[in-house]
């Protein structure tokens, strides 16, 4: 079908609208029932070959799964590689020289934003699209949230804040991270931990307190009280964990929740010892 000019300016400004909403992959026109079983595969018949012409191509067989310990061994190199890392820039590059299928689709390797030494650090679960794009985290819609956020108890990325995630490459189509995705890269945030020496730790959503605290519990239970995170090279840091900026857009009904984990993190950074002894 030949398209005129107008028609193919149309098509390219769709693509690139999907493109800068996140979508990385073509899906049916219509949607399709998993619940009903599949189709029995037709028997392959044999065709036979004209003269001149190119033998059928064969499928592909079935890609096994990854075995588990193939997970074990990248999660030992990602725990050499952060290991050797003896400062930011290091880090980056022992990130950078990580072999992992996540830097095949993402645009960036995203770090870190704000000060460095300033004793807060927050972390979040992975980059979306505005942070692929720009190298940097929190970037995006639900990061302007979070700087109002911060902004509301005097803190501020660009002055006494610093900004990191547990994944460094955006997962394809904003997936949440696996499991062995997040054992690959927590030895790197608590490398990035230890070089940077928080005295309170932040953590947004339930991906990241699941990846530092190892708790089987959601968010919701987590949050609102003080946790300890045992930080190799570093020691006991203080941690509180809340709702993620991107829940906060979807539900903004759990404002009321996070505003009350924001007091308990100013209180703390005004001086006030948590309640009791921090919870391991």
């Amino acid at each position: 079908m030949d398209l005129d000019a107008a028609e193919t300016a149309a098509l390219i400004a769709a693509l690139e609208l999907q493109i800068a909403w996140g979508a990385d992959e073509a899906l049916d026109e219509a949607p399709l029932d998993r619940t009903r079983p599949r189709p029995a595969a037709p028997a392959p018949q044999s065709v036979p070959a004209r003269p001149g012409t190119p033998p059928a191509m064969v499928p592909a067989a079935p890609r096994a799964p990854v075995p588990a310990a193939a997970f074990t061994s990248a999660t030992l190199r990602a725990g050499e590689l952060a290991a050797g890392a003896d400062s930011l820039e290091a880090l980056r590059e022992a990130l950078a020289a990580l072999d992992h299928p996540l830097r095949e689709t993402a645009g960036n390797l995203v770090l870190s934003d704000g000060v460095a030494d300033s004793g807060l650090v927050l972390v979040g679960e992975a980059p979306g699209a505005d942070e692929d794009r720009q190298g940097k985290p929190f970037v995006g819609v639900s990061g302007r949230l979070l700087d109002r956020m911060l902004a509301s108890i005097g803190v501020e990325r660009a002055r006494n804040a610093y900004l990191t995630n547990i994944l460094p490459w955006r997962p394809p189509g904003n997936r949440t991270p696996t499991d062995a995705e997040m054992n690959v890269f927590t030895p790197f945030v608590l490398r990035h931990l230890a070089l940077v020496r928080p005295r309170h730790l932040v953590l947004l959503g339930g991906t990241a307190a699941k990846a530092l605290l190892r708790r089987n519990e959601g968010i919701t239970r987590l949050r609102g009280r003080w946790h300890s995170l045992e930080v190799p090279g570093l020691g006991a840091v203080p941690t509180l964990a809340t709702l993620h900026p991107a829940y906060l857009l979807r539900q903004p009904a759990a404002k009321r929740e996070a505003w009350t984990d924001l007091r308990l993190l100013r209180r703390a950074l005004d001086g006030a010892p948590p309640p009791g002894p921090p919870e391991a």
